[in-house]
């Protein structure tokens, strides 16, 4: 009896364990929906970077991987050589924290991001904290 009650806690303990990690994935994606899309630093061209396809929008084959570009669609992020998972969104300061799982041809990379939307529309990438410039992006699509 007392290995039955130990295997029903155990099985108790893993359906909450997986509730919460689902609950936290469409929480992040959730919080991820000010920055759906594809956005391209200033610079080159969209129309240059970036196709549309028939479910949304990709990088223009042959695929530039130095484009400094990157694309969200619901808890995923793309750049021409990576495919990230979105862990989680925080805010920090003035900042949002993007945690990430990336993914490229040659390794894997837990990578924290570190983001912040102007009022005019764009983005800004920090490479850290005392960052105060960032890196602009505009963005391409809805």
């Amino acid at each position: 009896m007392g290995r039955v009650r130990c295997v029903g806690a155990v099985a108790v303990g893993l359906a909450l364990a997986a509730s919460f990690a689902v609950s936290g994935a469409r929480a992040a994606e959730a919080g991820l929906s000010g920055y759906q899309g594809a956005w391209l630093a200033q610079g080159p061209a969209c129309a240059d970077v970036f196709a549309t396809a028939g479910k949304g929008t990709t990088f223009r084959k042959p695929v530039d991987i130095f484009a400094p570009a990157f694309i969200i669609a619901g808890n995923r992020l793309r750049t021409p050589s990576a495919s990230c998972r979105v862990k989680s969104l925080r805010p920090s300061g003035n900042h949002q924290v993007l945690a990430l799982d990336c993914a490229t041809s040659i390794s894997t990379a837990d990578v924290k991001v570190l983001v912040a939307t102007l009022p005019d529309g764009t983005l800004r990438r920090y490479f850290n904290e005392q960052d105060n410039v960032g890196t602009g992006y505009q963005k391409c699509s809805p």
